[in-house]
């Protein structure tokens, strides 16, 4: 499974991209300490990155969590992560969880991705709906939220607490599948 846009591609997490996403995490460590510090921890290194690879892939064929990369056409680097995570199979509803390099923020790529991945999850996964909570400052991932329709509910009080920090307050944004 592959999906085609623009000059990027997004992709289901390999075990070959156990590399790829070690180069990327350290190079995006400042950006993802806060709100990834689990992807973070697990990825410092190449032999941690190929247990992280290994562990996503199996989620991904277990429909546990969905794991994937975004990738430039050519020279084939990844760029970004986009997580489908906390499967509630009960209500059909997940949560989108994503993360840019540096160098490509600003650009639409995640947005694009996610309006991908959002009728992935809809058509091919069997969700009804889907989450984003970000923190209201983080403006790219709110105009993420906002590019791709979703809708904000609410503010989650003491939501997320980062490595070293208080509880943060996080805004929830939701996308229903639309019914025909």
């Amino acid at each position: 499974m592959r999906f085609d846009f623009d000059t990027f591609y997004i992709e289901p997490i390999q075990i070959q991209d156990a590399w790829n996403i070690c180069n990327f995490v350290t190079a995006n460590e400042d950006r993802l300490k806060r709100y990834f510090p689990k992807t973070l921890e697990q990825n410092l290194s190449p032999d941690l990155s190929k247990i992280f690879a290994d562990k996503k892939v199996k989620q991904f064929k277990l429909k546990q969590e969905f794991l994937f990369t975004i990738k430039e056409n050519q020279p084939n680097n990844l760029i970004g992560l986009i997580y489908l995570k906390s499967l509630d199979w009960g209500r059909k509803q997940g949560e989108f969880a994503y993360c840019v390099h540096y160098g490509f923020e600003g650009k639409g790529i995640t947005s694009q991705a996610i309006k991908i991945l959002s009728e992935f999850a809809f058509e091919t996964v069997g969700l009804e709906s889907i989450q984003i909570i970000v923190y209201k400052t983080n403006y790219g991932s709110v105009k993420v939220a906002e590019n791709c329709n979703f809708t904000w509910i609410k503010t989650l009080e003491k939501e997320h607490t980062p490595p070293g920090e208080a509880p943060m307050d996080m805004e929830l944004y939701e996308l229903y599948k639309e019914i025909e």
